[in-house]
């Protein structure tokens, strides 16, 4: 029987699941990580640095939920704050001048949304790394592997492929925040989330997204080894693309299209 969309944000939730630095140890060699965004902190939501997949050095970004309880209050839960985000652009613009691929792995229900995180301009800090994405000038692979989170999520996102494992989850909002929005009752979030087009599937379906990962084996050194594979694979492709810029901006031009033609 086919998961419901409210089960699917369950599983996407799931502290069990890996989490970012589960993917960067297991698919990756030797990880150096950056911290501080040169501005204001670091941001522990928000791990990023240089690594090795295979032989090709890359630059990694991951949202960092954490597993157990400690874990995650040091990582705010998986989400940012502005000096992430600044973070993670610095280490893009980094990537781009020594020709280094960038690979994000996303997983947040959101960005911060704090007094602090607002003074500190976190809808600019958010602003500026969509714009930034767009132009950078070498190849940017963005994997959901749980919650992908309104423009938190789309913070990492602007890329030439966007991924989904099979129980991720993107969205505008939480199904919770919609239910509150539209019926002022965050009771009615398994109504709202099969409204919101948040699985996978939908995603695909939309244009949103390439490709949907299989979970079998989440967790095991036959996983990651799956997905190291398709990560090379890809990069192989995009590395030769002459016109990387322009076809990313073609790809962002095209989501939704296909869906609406055939209503």
């Amino acid at each position: 029987m086919k998961d419901t969309a409210y089960e699917r944000v369950k599983l996407a939730r799931n502290n069990k699941r890996p989490s970012g630095l589960d993917y960067i140890k297991n698919i990756f060699t030797g990880f150096y990580e950056f911290h501080g965004d040169r501005r204001y902190a670091d941001d522990p939501a928000i791990v990023g640095g240089i690594a090795r997949l295979g032989e090709m050095p890359v630059t990694v970004i991951a949202i960092e939920k954490g597993h157990t309880a400690r874990e995650r209050a040091f990582r705010n839960f998986g989400a940012p704050q502005p000096e992430g985000y600044r973070k993670a652009l610095r280490l893009m613009k980094q990537a781009e001048k020594f020709g280094r691929p960038v690979i994000c792995f996303i997983d947040t229900s959101g960005a911060y949304c704090g007094v602090g995180a607002e003074e500190r301009g976190q809808g600019q800090a958010i602003a500026e790394n969509l714009m930034e994405m767009s132009t950078l000038c070498v190849p940017i692979i963005s994997i959901l592997v749980g919650e992908g989170g309104s423009g938190g999520a789309l913070a990492l996102a602007v890329a030439d492929r966007v991924w989904m494992l099979q129980n991720a989850v993107y969205s505008v909002i939480s199904p919770e925040g919609c239910a509150s929005i539209l019926w002022k009752d965050a009771g009615q979030a398994r109504t709202a989330a099969e409204s919101l087009k948040l699985t996978a599937e939908d995603a695909k379906s939309l244009g949103v997204i390439e490709k949907i990962l299989s979970e079998k084996d989440i967790g095991k050194k036959r996983f990651y080894n799956r997905i190291q594979d398709l990560l090379k694979e890809e990069l192989e492709v995009l590395i030769k693309d002459i016109d990387l810029t322009q076809n990313r901006y073609e790809r962002f031009r095209k989501i939704g299209v296909s869906a609406v033609n055939k209503e």
